[in-house]
């Protein structure tokens, strides 16, 4: 998933970038609205993340824009201790939820699993194609019993082709959401991780359609 961070301090946002890229996401900044809109009006984002713990109003006004051009993509509002009022004007503006500082990293992950589930639809956390299974919150993989080690990147990319195993994802979509603005991505990255993975799991576990992208394989 391609991640959104907005927020003025660089030094925090550079330590949460970081914790989030460790767990496979690929994560953009925007220091203020105007970037941020910009950069949501040429990129397609999974999540925003909206530290309004010093912006205050102008972070609800970047809320504000964002749902007034019927933009659904799921927000969560990241506010100061003393500052829940602005949680509660957050949610009631369109955000999913909000999330007060200092927290834990694996408390944000648990908010993320849970705000994907909503835009989803899914009450189950696990992902399961066939015998292939996919657990977000574990970082884990099994086929049949049997569980798979696979890499960070190569978990971001299975888990991107079985959130619908009907959808064909192109290899830019796919780029688009494992890799950030700031990141170099070889021109066969996702063939690699492709072949990677097919060598895990079988031939069979992702089909590519001739010209258009990859999907995930029904695996027995």
């Amino acid at each position: 998933m391609r991640i959104l961070l907005v927020g003025d301090d660089a030094s925090i946002d550079g330590e949460l970038q970081r914790g989030l890229h460790k767990e496979g996401f690929a994560v953009d900044w925007a220091e203020h609205g105007d970037s941020a809109m910009l950069a949501l009006g040429t990129t397609s984002y999974g999540l925003v993340l909206l530290d309004i713990g010093s912006s205050g109003k102008h972070g609800l006004t970047l809320l504000a824009r964002l749902r007034r051009r019927n933009d659904a993509t799921p927000v969560i509002v990241i506010i100061a201790r003393d500052a829940v009022p602005d949680g509660v004007a957050g949610l009631d503006g369109g955000a999913d939820d909000y999330l007060v500082k200092p927290f834990a990293l694996d408390e944000l992950l648990a908010r993320i699993r849970v705000v994907n589930r909503h835009q989803t639809g899914r009450v189950q956390p696990l992902l399961q194609v066939g015998a292939l299974r996919l657990d977000p919150a574990q970082h884990r993989v099994w086929l049949g019993e049997r569980e798979v080690p696979v890499t960070t990147r190569e978990f971001a990319l299975l888990q991107e082709l079985m959130r619908d195993p009907a959808i064909v994802v192109t290899r830019a979509q796919l780029e688009e959401r494992l890799y950030g603005w700031n990141e170099e991505i070889e021109s066969n990255a996702i063939q690699v991780h492709v072949h990677n993975l097919r060598r895990k799991l079988g031939t069979d576990a992702i089909h590519n359609v001739r010209g258009v992208g990859y999907r995930i394989g029904a695996l027995a």
